[in-house]
């Protein structure tokens, strides 16, 4: 049987695979408006891949920790579960976001929700946990 926690594994590599695309097109687009270190600026077009790059990397800092402490204190197969909605979101939001600000904001709105129910999943799992005695 699998080790239930080998699904945040996955899901977390897969986090980080999104992460990596929006770095990857951020860095080719850096190239091809011809934008030279270490400026950020540019042309609209450009900033936006910055712009869901670094959005991106807001995120992940929050996504990561939450899922794994949802995982530790709830469940590891919840956590995987309502988790691997994220990554696919965040690669359709910075394709969105390259493509026109406006046309990001359904998939920013699908992949938040997993980091509000990680985080306060975790604060309440570990009170439950301290006041059960766990």
């Amino acid at each position: 049987m699998t080790d239930p926690y080998t699904y945040v594994v996955i899901v977390s590599a897969l986090a980080l695979l999104a992460y990596y695309f929006t770095l990857l097109k951020a860095g080719l687009a850096r190239g091809r408006f011809k934008i030279v270190p270490p400026a950020h600026t540019g042309p609209e077009e450009y900033e936006r891949y910055v712009r869901a790059h670094q959005n991106t990397l807001e995120h992940l800092v929050l996504f990561l920790p939450g899922m794994w402490l949802f995982a530790y204190v709830v469940s590891p197969v919840w956590a995987a579960g309502i988790g691997a909605i994220w990554p696919p979101m965040r690669v359709l939001y910075a394709l969105g976001y390259h493509k026109a600000a406006e046309k990001r904001l359904i998939p920013l709105y699908i992949s938040m929700p997993p980091i509000y129910i990680f985080v306060l999943g975790s604060l309440i799992g570990g009170i439950v946990r301290v006041i059960s005695g766990e």
